[in-house]
Protein backbone atom coordinates (compact mmCIF):
# COMPACT_ATOMS: atom_id res chain seq x y z
CA UNK A 1 0.00 0.00 0.00
CA UNK A 2 1.42 3.47 -1.18
CA UNK A 3 1.87 5.95 1.54
CA UNK A 4 -0.42 9.46 1.30
CA UNK A 5 2.55 11.37 2.34
CA UNK A 6 6.49 11.19 3.43
CA UNK A 7 6.38 12.90 6.23
CA UNK A 8 8.87 14.41 8.70
CA UNK A 9 8.81 16.06 11.77
CA UNK A 10 11.15 18.02 12.59
CA UNK A 11 10.23 19.42 16.11
CA UNK A 12 8.45 22.62 17.41
CA UNK A 13 10.30 25.37 17.36
CA UNK A 14 8.91 28.32 19.48
CA UNK A 15 5.04 28.50 18.24
CA UNK A 16 5.76 26.70 15.07
CA UNK A 17 5.61 22.92 13.80
CA UNK A 18 8.52 22.10 11.26
CA UNK A 19 7.44 19.75 9.30
CA UNK A 20 9.04 17.99 5.67
CA UNK A 21 6.05 16.96 3.90
CA UNK A 22 6.93 15.14 0.66
CA UNK A 23 10.30 16.68 0.53
CA UNK A 24 8.40 19.98 1.00
CA UNK A 25 9.21 21.96 4.27
CA UNK A 26 6.67 23.62 5.99
CA UNK A 27 6.53 25.47 9.13
CA UNK A 28 2.47 25.64 10.51
CA UNK A 29 1.53 28.24 13.47
CA UNK A 30 0.22 25.98 16.75
CA UNK A 31 -2.57 28.72 17.52
CA UNK A 32 -3.42 28.84 13.87
CA UNK A 33 -3.72 25.35 13.56
CA UNK A 34 -5.31 24.01 16.96
CA UNK A 35 -6.14 25.96 19.66
CA UNK A 36 -5.29 22.21 22.12
CA UNK A 37 -1.65 22.26 20.71
CA UNK A 38 -1.09 25.82 20.98
CA UNK A 39 -1.62 25.42 25.19
CA UNK A 40 0.74 22.42 25.43
CA UNK A 41 3.72 22.08 27.25
CA UNK A 42 7.14 21.35 25.04
CA UNK A 43 6.92 18.04 26.49
CA UNK A 44 3.34 17.20 25.46
CA UNK A 45 4.49 18.73 21.65
CA UNK A 46 7.33 16.50 21.70
CA UNK A 47 5.48 13.58 21.86
CA UNK A 48 4.14 13.38 18.44
CA UNK A 49 3.55 10.46 16.42
CA UNK A 50 3.36 10.19 12.71
CA UNK A 51 0.58 7.91 11.27
CA UNK A 52 2.18 4.77 8.97
CA UNK A 53 0.44 5.64 6.13
CA UNK A 54 1.64 9.27 5.79
CA UNK A 55 -1.92 10.15 6.41
CA UNK A 56 -1.80 12.46 9.79
CA UNK A 57 -0.19 13.62 13.07
CA UNK A 58 -1.37 12.16 16.40
CA UNK A 59 -0.21 14.18 19.96
CA UNK A 60 -1.44 11.23 22.26
CA UNK A 61 -1.13 13.60 25.77
CA UNK A 62 -3.26 16.59 24.25
CA UNK A 63 -5.52 14.07 22.60
CA UNK A 64 -5.50 15.56 18.91
CA UNK A 65 -5.05 14.08 15.47
CA UNK A 66 -4.51 16.72 12.53
CA UNK A 67 -4.43 15.16 8.56
CA UNK A 68 -1.44 16.32 6.57
CA UNK A 69 -3.85 17.08 3.67
CA UNK A 70 -6.10 19.00 5.86
CA UNK A 71 -3.13 21.23 7.15
CA UNK A 72 -1.53 21.53 3.27
CA UNK A 73 -5.12 22.30 2.80
CA UNK A 74 -6.80 24.56 5.32
CA UNK A 75 -3.50 26.50 6.64
CA UNK A 76 -2.59 28.42 3.56
CA UNK A 77 -0.85 31.00 6.06
CA UNK A 78 1.60 27.88 6.65
CA UNK A 79 4.84 29.08 5.84
CA UNK A 80 6.84 27.14 3.08
CA UNK A 81 10.46 27.27 3.99
CA UNK A 82 13.33 27.05 1.36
Amino acid sequence: MAKAHEVKVCGVVGTELDLLVDGEAYLFDLASVSSRLARATPQQLANLEVSPGGYGLYWPEVDEDLSIDGLLREHSGARKVG
